[in-house]
């Protein structure tokens, strides 16, 4: 699978898992708790650090009719209209700057989610060097064409949407330019449930359109994206706050710097392991071959002496014969005398 290049960052099946911290809107309004976020998210040990690009006005109408509410006493955002939920949650596009600034000085890689075509023509600006698309946008054609006539690398979070929308959103964005892709698996529930996310999903997908593919876990803890990274996943994007505690209007399902730090270990041990299809001991157990049992006298013996039960065993170390020789070499006899404690081998019959 073609490796792609993100500013001094490779993604890639060979290379470790490139991990997103997603800001969205746990700045709280406060661009000095925002570059906070930058400062913990670049100790935790993630790659990059995703804003989203988006005003009220470019998302949604000023109604608070039926339409436009958000009744659903399950949703985290119950009894907000549309347009109150995204003045609170926006990043205001003249902080991208100083947030984008503060990234590279510290090591990582800003991007950020647009949602309106003018959002692009904002970020190019920035030299924003990858895309990302949001599950909610996904089927936003005019969008989707609009990102990939840029010609940086694309991610498109595929929540909700069925093989034929995946599909589609993959066609269009290479028909019109998109050379590098990376589709993420995504559940776009706020938390999701281990149960609901079907990260199996991840290998077929990555056959199916033959791309990266990685997971946008929504889900609360690390264990679900370490599983998918053992899965193939080559990003993992999680949602970032300094504090849970602090509120905002995603910090409910957001991670904390010691565990995003967790995260960040955890799902690189599990891309080690991975390792390829090997049999046979590894160069690092060699050392413990000798451990394994193996067939030894246990008696002296004088030349002439017949092999039993009472004076061989299998036992540790592994310095004798295999064990799968034991009842070929009853009833032996040795043809010098031995001490207890040799290990067999076949010059001694």
């Amino acid at each position: 699978m073609k490796e792609i290049m993100v500013e001094e960052k490779k993604i890639g099946g060979n290379h470790c898992p490139f991990i997103i911290a997603e800001m969205s809107g746990n700045h709280n309004q406060s661009l000095q708790r925002a570059l906070e976020i930058v400062e913990a998210a670049a100790k935790s040990g993630v790659h990059a650090l995703k804003l989203q690009t988006y005003t009220a006005d470019t998302l949604t109408l000023n109604l608070d009719t039926k339409d436009f509410r958000i009744e659903d006493k399950e949703s985290l955002w119950n009894g907000n209209n549309l347009y109150q939920l995204y003045q609170q949650a926006y990043t205001p596009w003249e902080w991208h700057e100083p947030i984008y600034q503060r990234c590279r000085q510290l090591g990582l890689i800003p991007f950020s989610t647009p949602f309106d075509e003018t959002a692009v023509d904002f970020l190019e600006q920035l030299n924003t060097p990858i895309y990302k698309i949001a599950s909610f946008e996904n089927n936003h054609i005019p969008l989707l064409k609009k990102v990939a006539s840029t010609g940086k690398p694309m991610i498109i979070s595929t929540g909700m949407a069925s093989l034929h929308e995946i599909d589609e959103a993959v066609r269009t964005v290479r028909d019109a330019g998109c050379k590098d892709l990376i589709l993420l698996k995504c559940t776009s529930t706020y938390p999701a449930t281990p149960e609901n996310t079907n990260i199996l999903t991840i290998r077929d997908m990555k056959e199916r359109f033959n791309c990266q593919v990685g997971l946008s876990d929504h889900t609360m803890g690390i264990g679900v994206s370490i599983a998918s990274v053992a899965l193939g996943a080559t990003v993992v994007e999680k949602h970032f706050t300094i504090s849970r505690a602090d509120g905002g209007v995603d910090s409910a399902f957001s991670m904390e710097p010691d565990e995003m730090r967790a995260l960040a270990a955890e799902t690189k041990k599990a891309w080690q392991a991975l390792g390829d299809v090997y049999y046979g001991p590894t160069e690092s157990e060699k050392e413990s071959m000798k451990f394994k049992r193996s067939i030894y006298i246990t008696k002296d013996l004088k030349a002439g002496d017949t092999l039993t039960h009472d004076n061989l065993r299998i036992i540790r170390p592994g310095y004798g014969l295999a064990p799968k020789y034991f009842e070929q070499l009853l009833g032996e006899t040795v043809r010098k005398n031995i001490k207890a404690g040799t290990p067999a081998d076949w010059t001694i019959f």
